[in-house]
């Protein structure tokens, strides 16, 4: 199968080719302006199916398609929000020459206009996709599926790229192309009109089980969800979509120039982006990690319930996530599943079944939460779809009633100096090594939790909650004036407690500062088992100890 694709070797398109590029079956037409890039993409990139590189002018199109004759014309260029007055000019001449046509387009007018070629791509036998990317393919996927058991009134999403991906320069034209104006959008079941990347909200993508990443600020973007999902799902009422990028200083740098536009009627920010560019591609700090989450709200049954997915991706597997959707319909192609002819967005060409499996390829995980229905206890709403996964003991540990007491056994390993320790007797924790008797008890108050802990003689106590805000899907533990925010992470059959966040009273405190250790529970032989390190930078461990616990009485008898 042949396939030519537009901007073969920019950021999209190379990373489509990295994705096909194990398939013998495939003749891949590089193409774009300039032959010399081409001709150096073909030469560092090891792959089984055959390259040729390419001098293609999409204003000359139709010349490379009858000399060519290529099965697929792929569209990776852009700016789609940028075609001028004659925006489906490549369209139109695939149709007119046989070739079926899908593209990355991520202009929600360009997408949604794209079916007024349908009767045309039919009487010619073609198919033609538009919107073949995480927008709008993915997020429709995930509504389907919540779609089953939901009436959907509001969907918001949102996608917050790794600030080690890379940006393309198309990409960051057609952002500040929008940024302060106007953006359609559906809202309280009326089309609107709202200036993008002036509006924002913060959210926490985290998978259950995972690490999650830290709470990201969220701006509306112009995506083809905006306008193609409504068609699709007529009972949407409300939806909205935003980017998350990183560095959040340049983000709201970004917010700021797309305000004072929409309402100084300032001309558009597209000349701002090679210094944008520059920034957004050398400023690169923090996680190497994306994300991305699709949330819902409707009637479900007879109640209302609220509904999110969450997708979380590490390292340099983040960035394949919007080519994955073409991948996919090329490799069903090549098994003979072809899509029907015709001219559509392409948010019913691919389910969430598809996507999972090339998911399963690469560090890419998901999972689902629900932020209605009851829960025992704050661990349960935190774990969510995880909590079945994990052994019986602990499970019990966490869902006990409230007044259990927990009896047996730990080691504890008493602070590494003076200074450590006089903070370890500040807090209550044991201060003497060695073997010793351990009794726990859960005291469970509204949505809080005491843990009152004895060791021999000593004891102290923590108060623990569910977080909000910038803790969302966190554990918080409070020791008297200090909280501590943790993610909860399942992983090889342990639970690890990992420190984010901490704070005195409602004054965040240094990062760096944080104290930190090897913490979590585990199963021994049907027992709860626990570890605990606690060490701090400049003072060394304050405390360690480990054990089991079996329960000795139960709150509810």
């Amino acid at each position: 199968m042949k396939i030519l694709i537009l901007g073969g070797y920019g950021v999209f398109g190379g990373r489509l080719i990295e994705l096909l590029c194990d398939s013998p079956d495939l003749n891949i037409l590089i193409g774009g302006r300039s032959l010399a890039k081409a001709q150096a993409f073909c030469k560092r990139i090891e792959c089984a199916a055959e390259l040729l590189p390419l001098a293609v002018d999409r204003d000359h199109i139709d010349a490379s398609l009858q000399e060519h004759n290529p099965d697929i014309l792929v569209d990776s260029s852009g700016p789609f929000q940028e075609y001028g007055t004659d925006p489906y000019k490549v369209v139109e001449h695939c149709i007119r020459r046989g070739v079926n046509y899908i593209d990355f387009a991520d202009g929600s007018d360009f997408v949604f206009g794209i079916d007024q070629f349908d009767a045309a791509a039919k009487v010619a036998g073609v198919f033609v996709l538009s919107g073949v990317s995480s927008f709008p393919v993915l997020t429709a996927a995930v509504v389907r599926e919540f779609a089953k058991e939901i009436d959907i009134r509001t969907v918001t999403g949102g996608i917050a790229p790794s600030p080690y991906a890379g940006i393309g320069m198309n990409v960051m034209r057609a952002v500040l192309g929008y940024a302060g104006s106007p953006v359609s959008l559906m809202r309280a079941g009326m089309p609107s009109v709202v200036p993008g990347l002036t509006e924002s909200l913060r959210y926490t993508i985290s998978p259950p089980g995972y690490l999650p990443l830290r709470n990201l600020h969220f701006s509306l973007v112009d995506v083809p969800d905006l306008q193609v999902i409504p068609r699709a799902f007529t009972e949407i009422t409300d939806i909205w979509m935003g980017a998350g990028p990183v560095p959040e200083i340049l983000h709201r740098a970004l917010n700021m120039l797309a305000k004072l536009r929409a309402r100084l009627g300032l001309p558009s920010l597209t000349p701002l982006a090679p210094y944008c560019y520059w920034l957004l591609n050398h400023m690169r700090f923090g996680e190497d990690r994306g994300g991305m989450f699709v949330e819902v709200s409707g009637e479900g049954g007879e109640q209302k319930v609220t509904r999110s997915w969450h997708l979380l991706a590490e390292g340099d597997d983040g960035p394949y996530i919007p080519a994955m959707a073409i991948e996919i319909i090329v490799r069903k192609l090549l098994e003979d599943h072809r899509p029907e002819a015709g001219a559509r967005a392409a948010t019913n060409e691919i389910n969430l079944d598809d996507y999972e499996r090339v998911f399963a390829k690469r560090r890419i995980v998901c999972g689902y939460r629900s932020r209605t229905g009851d829960y025992k206890s704050a661990f349960e709403y935190v774990l969510a779809s995880c909590m079945p996964q994990l052994p019986r003991s602990i499970a019990e540990f966490h869902c006990c009633a409230d007044g259990s007491e927990w009896t047996g056994q730990a080691n504890v390993r008493p602070a590494s100096n003076p200074l450590a320790r006089l903070v370890a007797l500040a807090f209550g924790f044991p201060t003497v090594g060695g073997p010793t008797p351990v009794r726990v008890t859960v005291d469970r108050e509204a949505d809080q939790e005491q843990w009152h802990r004895q060791f021999g003689n000593s004891s102290f106590h923590s108060t623990l909650s569910l977080g909000h805000g910038l803790d969302e899907f966190l554990i918080c533990e409070r020791f008297g004036f200090i909280t501590v925010s943790m993610a909860i992470v399942w992983n090889e059959e342990k639970l690890h407690f990992i420190p984010r966040r901490w704070r005195l009273g409602p004054l965040p405190l240094p990062r760096f500062l944080l104290p930190k250790g090897n913490s979590y529970e585990s199963d021994n032989d049907g027992q709860f088992a626990f570890k605990v390190e606690l060490a701090a930078p400049l003072l060394g461990r304050i405390v360690a100890y480990s054990g089991t616990l079996t329960l000795s009485h139960s709150g509810d008898t």
